[in-house]
């Protein structure tokens, strides 16, 4: 196995030393619903710098305005990680992503294009000669820009290894640093993945003068299982997304490929610079701030990853941890439940505790989430940590939306029909009213339509309590669809109704700019 030669810091690597690169704010971004505001990037990128990525893959600059911004605040942002732009093979995306990561202390250049039959046939229109002088252009010109160019094969894993060989072989000629060989559609099997890699490896010269990168699709649930087997055929950077979102079933999830490392060290003898301690805190922020409740049997960050209902494994766990737990709950940022915070706790005790759950506020927020703990610590018995999240992560996802729910207060029971009375914050003006439904849910979203006209189609509503409790947070995740575009909000409250409002209105919002840019684009064609 050879030495890989390059390392995110550009120094030489160990050949056990895995990089991550994290693509939550590009591919993780594309998952339907899952649109995050600039500063909702810029919150996550610095999770993610912090927790010890190599790579953040930051956005595709040629996509908006909005994401070009995005990757050039990111890349002034990052001190320790090496910030990518994505770019198809065009000189002109090329080109915006070079501009886009000039700033960054390492900027990156990820490139690609179609390799597969199917793709060349139906979505390039192009001959396999074509696209190896689309490659050597291409990557060339990125090469020109920045000194780290990554090269992805879109479809590689349908490709004929022939002319995947002689891909490879153009790219590195040209000047890509990193090879990328994705499972675009989630079809392949870790032992035919593992194949590719291998006799890449072998019949293309140079190959050891690069690093091979996996990037997997869940198509098949084998996304993580896929990455894993290509690390035994030389594989040493890992493409994933924090709880694993992305386009379709999405992509290999971080905290699973950390965890798995870490945990089998006997089989997969390899590193990785990540802080596992920090793995909770981001799924949590990442969930938050895209409105995807993470489901509670995920790997490593689900609610119930740590729980034990049967009496043979509770009697285990109590006798010998190991019994039934591979991993502590601390290892990967649980810590046990605390009920010290209350009404009668303070700023700094308060700042404490966020300090503790891995929240770094500024003095603004951190004055905003001071003032809405003192009002649930008004309405709780007990204040648990899961509550504090639940408060923080919302004030965090919602801090710039145009509506805000100011009041509602709704009248239920069998006697219908049920109404509503709503107050909205809409751009600064205050706006009342009333309305009817069938059922206090149905009344509050009837309000709501009748503040803010539109004719999304409400395709989810899930509740669940962050705590135990009678008087436990409820928590609100709404999905709506217009025209194609899909968003997801979610609200947290004592009161179900307030966070079903909640959760409703913050939908509206992410609904409202998506419509600003999509006309924005069209005003921009014409």
């Amino acid at each position: 196995m050879s030495t890989d030669p390059h390392k995110s810091d550009g120094q030489v690597a160990d050949a056990d030393r895995v990089v991550i690169f994290d693509t939550t704010l590009r591919d993780g971004e594309q998952c339907p619903g899952a649109t995050m505001t600039f500063e909702e990037k810029l919150e996550v990128a610095e999770c993610l710098d912090q927790m010890g990525v190599d790579i953040i893959e930051a956005g595709f600059p040629i996509a908006s305005e909005g994401d070009f911004e995005a990757v050039s605040a990111i890349a002034k942002q990052v001190k320790n990680a090496t910030v990518a732009g994505l770019a198809r093979a065009i000189f002109a995306d090329i080109d915006r992503a070079g501009e886009a990561v000039k700033h960054a202390k390492r900027g990156r250049i990820h490139t690609f294009v179609s390799t597969s039959p199917i793709h060349l046939a139906h979505q390039m229109r192009k001959t396999e000669a074509e696209v190896l002088e689309i490659i050597t252009a291409t990557v060339a010109r990125a090469r020109n820009l920045v000194e780290d160019v990554e090269w992805s094969a879109m479809d590689a894993t349908r490709t004929g290894i022939d002319y995947l060989c002689q891909c490879v072989d153009a790219a590195i000629k040209a000047g890509a640093t990193t090879i990328n060989l994705p499972d675009t559609v989630g079809y392949a099997t870790p032992d035919e993945y593992a194949a590719m890699f291998r006799i890449v490896r072998e019949q293309v010269p140079n190959s050891d003068k690069v690093r091979f990168s996996t990037h997997c699709h869940n198509d098949l649930g084998l996304a993580v299982a896929n990455s894993l087997a290509a690390l035994g055929a030389g594989a040493r950077q890992i493409e994933c997304t924090i709880n694993g979102i992305g386009e379709r079933a999405g992509n290999a999830a971080l905290e699973e490929i950390v965890m798995a490392i870490k945990t089998r060290r006997d089989r997969l003898p390899y590193d990785t610079g990540i802080d596992a301690t920090m793995l909770s805190r981001a799924s949590r922020l990442v969930s938050a701030v895209t409105n995807f409740p993470v489901q509670y049997n995920k790997a490593i960050v689900g609610r119930n990853a740590f729980a034990h209902e049967s009496g043979i494994h509770q009697d285990g766990i109590l006798k010998y941890q190991q019994t039934y737990e591979i991993m502590t709950p601390e290892s990967v940022g649980v810590g046990k439940t605390s009920l010290v915070m209350g009404k009668h706790s303070g700023r700094n005790a308060f700042r404490s505790k966020l300090k503790e759950l891995g929240y770094e506020l500024g003095e603004n927020a951190f004055e905003d989430a001071f003032v809405r703990f003192k009002g649930l610590a008004d309405r709780k018995k007990h204040v648990y940590d899961e509550d504090i999240e639940a408060l923080v992560d919302e004030g965090i996802a919602h801090m710039h939306d145009r509506m805000k729910v100011v009041s509602l207060t709704v009248i239920a029971g069998n006697m219908g029909p049920q109404s509503a009375t709503l107050t909205l914050d809409i751009e600064g003006v205050q706006h009342t009213v009333q309305s009817t439904g069938n059922g206090p849910v149905d009344a509050t979203f009837n309000a709501i339509k009748l503040l803010v006209p539109h004719e999304a189609k409400l395709d989810l509503y899930q509740v669940h309590a962050v705590t135990e409790g009678t008087d436990a947070q409820a928590e609100v995740s709404v999905r709506l669809e217009e025209g194609g575009r899909m968003v997801t909000g979610r609200g947290a409250d004592t009161d179900t109704m307030v966070a079903s409002a909640r959760a409703y209105v913050s939908a509206l919002n992410k609904l409202m700019v998506k419509r600003q840019k999509t006309a924005r684009v069209q005003q921009q064609a014409l």
